[in-house]
């Protein structure tokens, strides 16, 4: 007991015990992903979460702690995110030719998330932060906190948003493709990447190459446009 105190005592002091925590949670989630039959509502990111908050209540670690190591992870969202542009150059002539009608969907899908968040938190009387946290909750996690920061709003709290926004995104989509009969998957990627960011891209890449791409589209298209548009929305309505 001695020794396994010390080996805990030198663990919780560094780095890697956030990092292994992290891995093994999400290696854990995805298998009982698996096990559902890959299904959203257990999708691994969240049941990662999930079981990360609950070892973390028990040992009784802060998230400060906790984020001490596991930020050398998070800094990998961004490689990850650039990533992304390889598949996208394989069906580059695709883009090419839906291009302006990419660039105005992706205008459209940003300006009807914000200003519908903005107006359903503002009437059940939300503050000022909570509205301008919720209010880029449709971008990529890295960018999201940029602009919560930027604009007023509490980073971790966006955080949090943006993964629960990815995850119900991932639920609705499919059966929302299927009940309006939507096959094509350019389209179904994109729509994917632009509401539900990661969590739609990863999930896209599961159905095809293709819907994965354009994904990975709409999901940096999103977050690029998201840091021009929202700052300049939040100051018009005067939020």
């Amino acid at each position: 007991m001695t020794e396994l105190s010390a080996l805990w005592v030198y663990l919780s002091a560094s780095p890697i015990l956030s990092i292994v925590i992290t891995i093994a949670g999400f290696l854990i989630a995805s298998r009982i992903n698996k096990l559902a039959g890959g299904s959203a509502f257990l999708h691994p990111v969240i049941v990662a979460i999930a079981l990360i908050v609950a070892f973390l209540s028990l040992v009784g670690t802060s998230y400060n702690q906790y984020f001490e190591g596991a930020q050398f992870i998070h800094f990998l969202l961004g490689p990850a995110t650039v990533a992304l542009a390889v598949p996208l150059y394989d069906h580059l002539e695709r883009v090419k030719q839906m291009f302006w009608p990419l660039i105005i969907a992706c205008i459209s899908g940003i300006l009807t998330a914000a200003l519908s968040t903005i107006a359903i938190v503002m009437m059940m009387g939300g503050s000022r932060e909570t509205v301008l946290s919720l209010t880029p909750k449709s971008v990529t996690s890295p960018i999201a906190m940029g602009i919560a920061e930027k604009i007023g709003g509490y980073p971790s709290l966006t955080a949090g948003l943006v993964l629960v926004t990815g995850a119900i995104g991932c639920v609705i989509g499919p059966i929302l493709f299927k009940a309006l009969k939507i096959t094509d998957h350019s389209v179904q990627g994109f729509t994917m990447g632009l509401a539900a960011h990661g969590f739609g891209t990863a999930q896209s890449f599961t159905v095809s190459s293709l819907a994965g791409a354009f994904a990975g589209l709409a999901m940096g298209l999103t977050g690029m446009l998201s840091a021009f548009i929202l700052p300049l929305l939040v100051r018009f309505l005067g939020v």
